[in-house]
């Protein structure tokens, strides 16, 4: 299981391609479902140009730790990944790669989507957006999924 947070913006493909090269051995594992959430440029019917996420360092990564094990005990897994970025973001960006290797399919398609509902009700971030007018506001609550 690897938690990771980044402040820079990252490619989710390479990083699952690393991760599984890295980390996996070919053979082994039968499915691996991804999930990647990028920046939009636009909420609540207005065009937003930028985004600042904000966490709790040491609290976060222990939350989102907690949500991998969570799954992992539900779940047969044989790895999960949660990349999360932090810090200052543009549209296009990727915010989120969550994955989870599984012998079979249906355990890796459940607790990839475990893992994403759960982090995006529990982890502690907080979105600060600037619009077109660069006018700013907190998001007070998710997108239903």
């Amino acid at each position: 299981m690897t938690v990771a947070l980044k402040t820079a913006p990252y490619d989710a493909w390479d990083e699952l391609k690393a991760y599984e090269q890295q980390r996996l051995t070919a053979g082994r594992y039968g499915a691996c479902c991804a999930f990647t959430g990028t920046m939009r440029d636009f909420n609540e019917g207005d065009e937003v140009k930028a985004m600042s996420l904000e966490h709790y360092p040491g609290m976060t990564e222990c939350q989102l730790e907690a949500i991998a094990d969570e799954a992992s005990a539900r779940w047969p897994l044989l790895d999960t990944l949660i990349l999360h970025r932090v810090g200052d973001i543009q549209p296009g960006e990727t915010i989120v790669l969550t994955a989870c290797w599984s012998a079979h399919r249906a355990a890796s398609f459940e607790a990839c989507r475990f893992l994403m509902e759960a982090l995006k009700s529990r982890a502690p971030f907080w979105k600060k957006e600037t619009l077109q007018d660069d006018s700013t506001r907190w998001v007070e609550s998710n997108t239903p999924g």
